[in-house]
């Protein structure tokens, strides 16, 4: 779960998993798989920050990183 502030400062967790899509339009606008968009005060690089510590805690980044590539 990521912790966010919706535009009226009011806090918001979502779970990570969920995310399809996040853009800039100007607000950080967060697409959910059930398709609910989420806008948010964050930059999208602060939510690519958050999801991205996320997935480190829960030890899944590290083996996406780690898997062989395809030539």
């Amino acid at each position: 779960m990521i912790r966010l502030s919706r535009l009226n400062r009011s806090e918001i967790v979502l779970n990570a998993v969920y995310i399809e899509r996040v853009e800039a339009m100007p607000d950080t606008v967060i697409t959910l798989t059930t398709g609910r968009k989420v806008h948010v005060l964050e930059t999208v690089g602060e939510v690519i920050d958050e999801v991205t510590a996320y997935y480190r805690g829960i030890n899944i980044l590290p083996a996406i990183h780690l898997a062989p590539t395809e030539e």
